[in-house]
């Protein structure tokens, strides 16, 4: 038995429908029922094979097919990229804030240390200047104080003679230490 999607040569469908036509046909009503489904089928035959040869119309629909194919294949890796972009974002975004995290960590403890180092500055100025205030002669430190005092009441010459005065004593003490320095005392 030929499958009806198989292609029928168009003479031997006709003399087919004719055959069964005239043989089994019992009244003219009978046989015009029977020409009438040999046309449908002779029709369909036409049909099936008009389709089969129209190239155009198959390739048309094929690569409507393909078309459609491609698009979906296409919109897929679009939203595959949209989501690695996505992805790829909230990394940046992530390593940005541990960077910032980082700096600003780092920067506490750089103030922290300028910090420390400040105190430890302060803590040795505040020697240095005790040490000299104790090794400064009294003789000095009285002649300091009075000009203090002078300079409270009469400023400009003060200030000017006391200036004197402190080079002075900064230079005897350095004679005096120098002498220590070089074993003559």
């Amino acid at each position: 038995m030929k499958d009806s999607n198989d292609p029928v040569e168009p003479g031997k469908a006709a003399d087919k429908a004719a055959g069964k036509a005239v043989g089994g046909a019992k009244g003219p009503d009978e046989l015009r029922q029977q020409i009438q489904e040999t046309r449908g089928q002779l029709g369909d035959t036409v049909e099936e094979l008009a389709a089969k040869a129209d190239v155009k119309a198959r390739a048309r629909a094929r690569g409507a097919e393909l078309k459609g194919k491609a698009s979906e294949a296409g919109h897929a890796v679009q939203d595959k990229a949209t989501e690695a972009g996505h992805v790829v974002q909230d990394k940046a975004v992530e390593a940005g804030h541990v960077v910032q995290d980082k700096a600003v960590q780092a920067g506490h403890v750089v103030q922290d240390k300028a910090v420390q180092a400040g105190h430890v500055v302060q803590s040795r100025a505040t020697q240095a200047g005790h040490a000299v205030q104790d090794n400064v002669p009294q003789p000095v430190r009285t002649a300091v104080t009075n000009a203090v005092q002078a300079g409270k009441r009469h400023p400009r010459p003060v200030l000017i003679a006391g200036a004197g005065v402190v080079v002075a004593a900064g230079l005897l003490r350095r004679r005096h230490n120098g002498h220590r320095h070089n074993g003559r005392h």
